[in-house]
């Protein structure tokens, strides 16, 4: 397939610069596969589509604020870091701004008291560089103290202390993404009891997201696409979650596209059937039209950006042309798109 056939045409205002005033308040449309039909409603209205022994697959992962300002020793340069991953110990990949002037040997401090600086210590893939990290008591805390929340490139504005809330799922735990699993935003701690009370089931798998969702396909033929890769842990308690409603045929609904990627890569067959299989990998999956799902039934998830892989992907779970029927439907009535932006339930 080419990637031309995942294009359409965004007015540029529709690009959500901020969250809603609240996060179930969002607007949601929703798709039914069975007779090509949408709705249009807010989020918290969802609980209006779930069913009593529906499993809801979220991510739990939380967002680094990854994004780091800091001064060049020795020139006084202005150098900005965006962590990727941590490798081992405090050394991590980093995005480095402006890369030129950052070479194997040289330093940065981000914060003199209490100290917070970076070495680098080799050069990385696709041009980051590897860095090691000098601090005084507890990495994480001077990260919180001193990083920034590392908005998308397409939220045209800095971070703000309110990011570090909004940025953020209610249900966030496991430390280690640089972007947010957006489908998830919407949620709130009172949605999600709700969710409970009616007897859905819900199962938290971890996928930390990288940089890569905001790369571009460059392929002219998708197929060729070489998708980042990203790790995932599924706990036990949550396989376990997940394959019982599979085997008592109940709905499997995943809460955004990495929650899919999470389980679909852990995808067993077993006993004649599709189960998830608990543990931890890395997973570099691409989901595209022709792909056969194996566990997920359902799909919350936001607008995605043309030509994305994210926008391939829920292509797989419905129909390339209908999708974009949809996203031009979204468009006529001003939903608001991408990572701050409204939501969308695949039935």
């Amino acid at each position: 397939m080419r990637i031309d056939e995942f294009d359409y045409n965004l007015p540029e205002e529709l690009i959500a610069q901020k969250p809603a005033d609240k996060r179930d308040s969002s607007r949601l449309l929703v798709v039914h596969r069975a007779d090509n039909t949408i709705e249009h409603k807010h989020f918290y209205d969802i609980i209006d589509y779930l069913k009593k022994g529906d499993c809801l697959v979220l991510n739990n992962s939380k967002v680094l604020p990854a994004r780091l300002f800091g001064i060049k020793e020795g020139t006084g340069a202005k150098i900005e870091f965006l962590l990727i991953k941590r490798l081992e110990g405090d050394t991590w990949e980093t995005m480095v701004k402006p890369g030129k002037r950052m070479k194997p040997g040289d330093s940065v401090v981000f914060c003199e008291s209490p100290l917070l600086k970076a070495k680098v210590k080799d050069y990385g893939p696709d041009g980051t560089r590897i860095v090691e990290f000098e601090y005084e008591g507890i990495f994480m805390e001077r990260l919180e103290e001193v990083g920034s929340m590392p908005l998308p490139p397409y939220i045209e504005r800095a971070s703000e202390d309110d990011d570090k809330d909004r940025y953020q799922t209610v249900y966030c735990a496991e430390e280690g993404s640089v972007a947010a699993p957006t489908a998830g935003l919407h949620f709130t701690d009172e949605l999600l009891q709700k969710a409970k009370d009616k007897g859905v089931e819900l199962a938290y798998v971890t996928l930390h997201v990288g940089i890569g969702t905001f790369r571009p396909v460059k392929c002219e033929n998708i197929e060729e696409h070489s998708m980042h890769f990203e790790e995932y842990y599924i706990s036990e308690e949550a396989a376990e979650t997940i394959n019982r409603a599979k085997r008592e045929g109940r709905r499997v609904i995943s809460v955004g596209t990495t929650s899919t990627r999470t389980i679909e890569s852990a995808a067993d067959f077993k006993d004649g059937l599709w189960q998830v299989k608990a543990g931890g990998d890395s997973t570099g999956i691409f989901i595209y039209p022709g792909y056969d799902f194996k566990i997920i039934d359902s799909l919350i998830t936001n607008f995605h950006l043309p030509k994305s892989t994210l926008l391939m992907l829920i292509s797989a779970l419905y129909n390339r042309e209908r999708i974009l029927e949809v996203y031009e439907e979204a468009i006529r009535e001003r939903y608001r798109f991408f990572s701050y932006g409204d939501a969308m339930f695949i039935e």
